[in-house]
């Protein structure tokens, strides 16, 4: 979780250092008629709750509880937000709570501001240590490597969901060897807090496509709009996650790369603001490009100045970690 430094206080205060996050995950076995979703079991001891986004075999992506029925946090039926049939499985449902008063005070004005230090050593970009080259003849998920290669780690969730994890939070690329039919493919993961995550990426012929977000874990690559003649990878970039938000260029206090004392040459890309994020909208935090590519030895370390919105007694989640991942 970040953590921050340099308090500034106007009269004495009493504080703590950094935000708090707690994350709430319950297993239950369920179904789902429509909009209406039968629990019959709770697999973990956690009950349910109104807003928790579900994962599950059959269940539609972004899919979350929006009202109690009969059930009111262990078994019974529960109103969500979309509509399809879903068999008696095991399904995953979570979030992430909102974050505790990350200073609270008894005298004085607080910290009015304070900077954050983003210190990251990314490996060499690879264009297809995620999906190896293949060519799918239809519509659907592709095939995602079940090996750990350079920058990025076969493994299995807590949740039992195995995914592609990266070496840091960055982004994803999809590059057609030929000239082919552009495709739209959308990516599905999680980012560095646990948030679910999609991004949809469309193909460009004979060159690499490079996606706005940053992910932590990759579940799953679907391609749209029929099969590919041309053989496709998908795999990591440069495009890097500032694991806090900022709103504007002028936030970043400075940016050093590569152990070099002038301030990086790179591109920043600040917070997407869109009030709900979508699979077309860009990171929730803002993302950096450095100047030179990754190699696994060049370290990028940038101070980020973080307002109060993202700090102090008045601040809030979006505040410090943008606007809820979709």
């Amino acid at each position: 979780m970040p953590q921050y430094s340099d308090d500034v206080f106007l009269g004495s205060a009493q504080t703590f250092m950094g935000l708090a996050k707690s994350q709430t995950i319950a297993t239950v076995t369920a179904s789902q008629a429509t909009t209406v979703l039968t629990v019959t079991a709770l697999l973990n001891n956690v009950t349910l709750q109104v807003g928790m986004m579900l994962g599950g075999t059959g269940v539609t992506a972004g899919t979350f509880i929006t009202a109690f029925d009969t059930g009111t946090g262990g078994t019974g039926t529960y109103t969500v937000n979309t509509s399809v049939t879903v068999s008696s499985t095991t399904i995953v449902a979570g979030f992430e709570g909102d974050l505790q008063n990350s200073a609270p005070m008894d005298l004085g004005v607080g910290p009015l501001g304070r900077v954050y230090i983003w210190d990251t050593v990314p490996v060499v970009l690879n264009a297809a240590n995620l999906c190896a080259s293949q060519t799918p003849a239809a519509a659907g998920a592709l095939t995602l490597l079940t090996t750990s290669l350079l920058g990025v780690r076969y493994v299995t969730r807590a949740d039992g969901t195995s995914v592609n994890q990266l070496d840091v939070p960055r982004g994803v690329s999809v590059t057609l060897a030929a000239a082919g039919t552009a495709r739209a493919y959308t990516v599905a993961g999680y980012d560095i807090y646990g948030q679910a995550m999609t991004e949809t990426i469309t193909s460009v012929a004979s060159a690499t496509t490079s996606g706005k977000k940053a992910f932590w874990q990759i579940v799953s690559v679907t391609g749209a709009g029929g099969g590919s003649t041309t053989a496709l990878t998908v795999g990591t970039t440069d495009v890097l996650g500032c694991p806090v938000r900022f709103t504007d260029i002028g936030y970043i206090v400075n940016a050093g790369w590569n152990t070099t004392l002038a301030k990086d040459a790179g591109t920043a890309v600040v917070a997407d603001q869109t009030a709900t994020a979508t699979a077309t909208t860009g990171d929730v935090r803002g993302t950096y490009v450095p100047s030179s590519a990754s190699n696994g030895i060049k370290r990028l370390v940038m101070a980020v100045a973080i307002p109060a919105i993202g700090c102090g007694p008045n601040s809030t989640r979006i505040g410090a970690l943008g606007v809820t991942q979709v």
